[in-house]
């Protein structure tokens, strides 16, 4: 039975899993292409029993010889026999290692598509904490180490274990006292690996989380590679960079440590001796022929295959268990927020309200007693210094955040009763730091609304003063920009995402500081832009500029985490002496 965790988001997969252990999750996705399983399985006993038959045949062939070197017709049939057996021995590997390694591809795509879905419905809670370069890791590798787990991982654990039984299963047609050697060998391998997993398993889960921190540093070097140059810093991220490297290295040694001292290696080589030394006292005794002898040798040396590839293959498992453990750990990270399908999904009209409202960060308090009203279609500033909870404020409201005490209501509903998506696709927040898709300027403008039309597109564009420095690119609104925009000037990019707030047509609009980046002139247009777009909607304006702070209906100012002050500019002006502090600041 499926297992599900809390979610910001429920969004659609492929497959549902059960999430209560890593061994359940591998075999709730692998559950799905048994019949693959059931043909690797079938391959696998096939190709060891024909793999086995080999020195069987041989054994005949030597005592035909010993009987009659002139038995020609009986050794050709042997010869056919074994070319057929091992024609069809290569037929049936490739079933094996087909469905392996169909398994391992089906099952790469499927945990990246529930990895991505699962990331997708994290909380910004969530995403604010967890390193990105570690996530990266998780995604792409731990989920390719997956697929290696089972091909060839896992196809030659199955393959290994069916040889592993041959000789056992065929010993005693020649002497019961030959099951001995096979038997014993058995048993020595299975102690000898499970010592070996159990040594193993700490450094695997040790190479992938090195792996991660790797990464983790490499994605935080690229992402601020800006700052890295401006401050001459690129020798020591290479040090850093390098300090990561060597533990990963170190890791893996340790790893080659443990795999040079495979013991089945040794027991290989006394099983053989053994059996050897057995069958020879046998034939001595006469109890056995020289075919039988050989055919017995033979049978022995079947052992070799899986001594062989248990040192590489278990390894795989072993690093592939490790991936699966972190993918599973980061998909079932708990989430306090969820989508409330069953809530409300009306359209807003835009009141907003808090009641005594607190909200805790990290376990540190970021507001502390927050309780005003925004009635609908008002324009709100909220002003204070850095730091003291403004924007941490404003993402409560479509619960970017989720308050830790009081309530936030939006049209006289608790924002914990809506249905999150309906709520979030009424409320439009322009952040002071833009992110920007590495698409064309059309598709960031209608990212909000992908259906919109060029024309529906064009008019948000001159509505936040976009429309003409974007006819000016040769392509114009086909003009693919770069990663995070940064082929723009901050100013360009704030007036694209003011395009895409306005497009959307929202019933609360959340402006954080969205017109620093702009010049004066402009400034000047986009103001009269948001005054337009204001009318009929509620807004909420986080600014240090008076001249937006001035025109508000109602102004908040928060110190501390705490309501300092509400009213209107002139209100504020006579009894509030932080606010006044504010002012004279400017």
């Amino acid at each position: 039975m499926a297992v599900t965790y809390p979610s910001e988001f429920t969004l659609p997969q492929r497959k549902r899993t059960d999430r209560s252990s890593t061994a359940r999750w591998i075999i709730s996705h692998f559950i799905h292409y048994w019949y693959l399983g059931l043909m690797m399985s079938i391959g696998a006993f096939g190709n060891a029993a024909l793999a086995a038959a080999v020195p069987v045949l041989i054994g005949d062939a030597f005592n035909l010889i010993a009987e009659n070197p002139e038995q020609l017709q009986g050794l050709l049939r042997i010869a056919f026999v074994i070319a057929g057996t091992q024609a069809l021995r290569g037929v049936l590997q490739l079933g094996r290692n087909f469905g392996a390694e169909l398994i391992g591809q089906r099952m790469e795509r499927d945990i990246r598509d529930e990895i991505y879905v699962s990331l997708l419905g994290k909380s910004m809670t969530f995403h604010s904490l967890q390193p990105v370069g570690d996530t990266m890791a998780r995604a792409t590798n731990d989920v390719r180490e997956i697929n290696l787990m089972f091909s060839p991982g896992i196809n030659l654990v199955i393959g290994s274990g069916n040889f592993l039984l041959m000789p056992v299963l065929l010993a005693p047609r020649y002497h019961p006292s030959l099951i001995i050697t096979p038997v014993l060998f058995f048993i020595g391998y299975l102690i000898a690996l499970w010592q070996y997993l159990r040594e193993l398993q700490p450094i695997t889960a040790e190479v992938r989380q090195t792996f991660g921190q790797i990464n983790t540093r490499l994605a935080e070097a690229i992402d601020g590679i800006e700052t890295v140059k401006g401050m001459a810093q690129e020798g020591s991220e290479v040090h850093r960079f390098e300090t990561n490297a060597a533990r990963f290295r170190d890791a893996y040694v340790k790893q080659g440590d443990v795999e040079a001292r495979f013991l089945p290696l040794l027991l290989l080589g006394v099983a053989e001796a053994a059996g050897f030394i057995h069958s020879l006292i046998l034939y001595d005794l006469g109890i056995l022929n020289i075919g039988n002898v050989v055919a017995y040798f033979g049978l022995l040396q079947l052992f070799g295959f899986p001594t062989f590839v248990s040192l590489f293959a278990y390894s795989q498992v072993s690093l592939g268990l490790a991936g699966a453990r972190r993918i599973l750990d980061l998909i079932n990270r708990e989430e306090n927020l969820d989508q409330n399908r069953s809530g409300f999904s009306g359209s807003p009209h835009g009141e907003v309200e808090f009641k005594n409202v607190a909200f805790s960060y990290d376990g540190e308090n970021a507001l502390e007693g927050i309780s005003f009203n925004a009635r609908p279609g008002q324009t709100v500033a909220i002003v204070g210094q850095t730091g003291s909870g403004k924007t941490t404020l404003v993402k409560l409201i479509n619960r970017t955040y989720d308050i830790t005490q009081g309530q936030v209501l939006v049209d006289g509903i608790d924002v914990r009763d809506w249905n999150l998506e309906a709520l979030r696709r009424n409320i439009s927040i322009i952040e002071q730091d833009i992110f920007l898709f590495s698409r064309t300027i059309a598709e960031n403008i209608s990212f909000g609304l992908p259906e919109a039309t060029q024309e529906q597109i064009e008019s948000a564009a001159k509505a936040a003063q976009a429309h003409d420095f974007i006819k000016e690119f040769k392509e114009g609104y086909q003009t693919t920009i770069g990663e995070r925009g940064v082929t723009l000037s901050g100013g360009q990019r704030q007036r694209l995402a003011l395009a895409r707030a306005f497009l959307t047509d929202p019933s609360i609009l959340i402006l954080d500081d969205s017109t620093s980046a702009i010049d004066s002139a402009t400034e000047d247009r986009i103001q009269r832009a948001i005054y337009s777009a204001a009318r009929g909607r509620t807004t909420f304006i986080i600014t240090h500029r008076l001249s937006q702070i001035r025109w508000a209906d109602l102004i908040i100012v928060v110190r501390k985490g705490r309501l300092a002050a509400i009213g209107n500019h002139e209100e504020l002006m006579r009894t509030s002496e932080a606010y006044r502090r504010i002012f004279s600041e400017k």
